[in-house]
């Protein structure tokens, strides 16, 4: 199956973002629905990508093979990620975010951090999304106290972030 430039675009998001959802996605590939990612993945990318036990969205070995971008996340040998590929504002996430023998944080906490670290001032869904999305890679637990709190799941100096923007 030969795939037009689009598709071959599309593939390497599917493989640098993965685990990924239709949510991201459609915010990465600017269109208006999760739907329309859906349509597209199964139309276009059929081949190339599959649901796993937990519907998040994963690129085939195939799908690695054929694009020249490097996966989401890479493990060491007892599984425990090592690099991951984030855009900014997940790597800006990680940089404040409490260490894994450290009191986890709720999301506004991560904000006020954010904004004290970086200067800046995203939105709460955004910061929320980043911190899901950072845990669905594996290097973000999340711990249940009176509100869903944060910290990372691996020690810092054992990860690598590269920024994916």
């Amino acid at each position: 199956m030969t795939l037009s430039e689009e598709a071959r675009d599309r593939l390497a998001d599917v493989v640098e973002l993965q685990p990924t959802k239709n949510s991201e996605l459609q915010d990465r590939w600017g269109v208006e629905s999760g739907s329309e990612v859906h349509s597209y993945l199964e139309s276009e990318l059929g081949n190339y990508y599959y649901r796993d036990d937990n519907s998040l969205i994963r690129a085939t070995s195939e799908a690695n093979d054929l694009v020249d971008v490097e996966p989401g996340i890479e493990s060491d040998e007892n599984d425990v990620p090592s690099v991951v590929r984030v855009p900014e504002l997940q790597a800006q996430v990680l940089d404040v975010l409490a260490g894994p023998d450290e009191r986890s944080q709720s999301v506004v906490s991560v904000l006020h951090a954010l904004r004290d670290a970086h200067d800046i001032d995203p939105d709460t869904e955004d910061v929320r999304s980043a911190l899901q999305s950072l845990r669905r890679k594996g290097v973000v637990e999340v711990v249940y106290r009176s509100v869903p709190t944060f910290r990372l799941s691996v020690d810092r100096d054992e990860l690598d972030v590269e920024r994916s923007d």
